[in-house]
């Protein structure tokens, strides 16, 4: 049996198999889809329910997004804060921002996101905060960069998310032509290496970096 089949089954089964998205998110999915050209850039149902759980989970007081596209995963992400608790999310295409702003104000956690509009490297040095949670999904070949910046601003037992670590398959060839492939190649190696974090790569969608701080 040919090992892409057996892929695009075991997707469609998770799919089947994973609680659907509340109506606003689906909502997110239904329109980003039919109108974005750019709608495969979209965090899925399996994805965005394992945000959420893993917000849950952690219960996070502070969450740092890098790349919001229109909304969907920063909302995931929003599920589990403490009732004080903040997202921050940074997106550098203003008519992304305004969709997700359009979005962001029909939730419960309107009060709770805070929506940033420009370059991720000067917008995250303008806030001072421990991070419970980080989520990266922004311009590939900024992840090494991106990561850098936040490890020093994790709270302790801090954890990152890198999204499309397999960069639709690409990191897996023999010969890595492609600029953000050898970008996220690298990013996956920098942090292999890095002896202040440990790390998981789980093969959900385009593949996710689960990254840890540790505690010294």
């Amino acid at each position: 049996m040919p090992i892409p089949f057996i892929i695009d089954k075991a997707i469609q089964y998770s799919d089947v198999f994973t609680t659907p998205a509340e109506p606003l998110l689906q909502k997110i999915l239904d329109e980003t889809r039919a109108t974005h050209p750019k709608a495969h850039m979209l965090s899925g149902e399996v994805q965005g329910q394992f945000l959420s759980m893993l917000s849950c989970l952690k219960s996070p007081v502070n969450i740092l997004e890098i790349g919001t596209f229109t909304g969907y995963s920063a909302l995931c992400l929003a599920k589990g804060l403490t009732p004080s608790g903040v997202l921050h999310t940074i997106e550098s295409r203003p008519e992304d921002a305004q969709t997700a702003s359009k979005y962001f104000e029909q939730s419960k956690y309107a009060h709770q996101i805070k929506l940033h509009v420009g370059d991720a490297k000067e917008i995250i040095p303008t806030l001072p905060l421990n991070w419970d949670l980080v989520f990266i999904d922004a311009d590939k070949t900024g992840y090494t960069q991106y990561y850098e910046m936040v490890v020093p601003m994790l709270a302790k037992g801090g954890i990152i998310i890198a999204d499309n670590v397999l960069f639709h398959g690409e990191v897996l060839e023999e010969t890595i032509s492609g600029k953000n492939a050898a970008a996220i190649n690298a990013f996956n190696e920098h942090v292999k290496n890095d002896t202040r974090t440990s790390q998981v790569l789980l093969t959900i969608r385009d593949g996710m970096l689960l990254i840890q701080k540790n505690e010294l």
